[in-house]
């Protein structure tokens, strides 16, 4: 995807495309981008948060979680526990 494309991905999602809020999702999940996914996961999509843990779990960013813990989401909460038991 060039960066033109991903503008204009962004775009559309500001205007209220869950298409592309899904496809901004998808993307930032497979690069890893916590900082598109945090940036989705405020403006509303439960999907970026589910895949915002999913990547901090991965990337072991005990501070995103955390994050994400204090502000009450318990997947994050889950996923903390098991990186500080080990």
């Amino acid at each position: 995807m060039t960066d033109r494309e991903l503008v204009e991905l962004r775009e559309r999602a500001a205007r209220g495309d869950s298409d592309a809020v899904g496809q901004l999702v998808e993307l930032a999940g497979e690069r890893g981008d916590l900082a598109e996914l945090r940036r989705l996961a405020e403006a509303g999509s439960s999907d970026a948060t589910d895949e915002l843990v999913q990547a901090a779990g991965e990337l072991g960013d005990v501070a995103e979680l955390r994050r994400l813990a204090d502000g009450g989401n318990q997947d994050a909460a889950d996923v903390l526990a098991e990186i500080e038991e080990d």
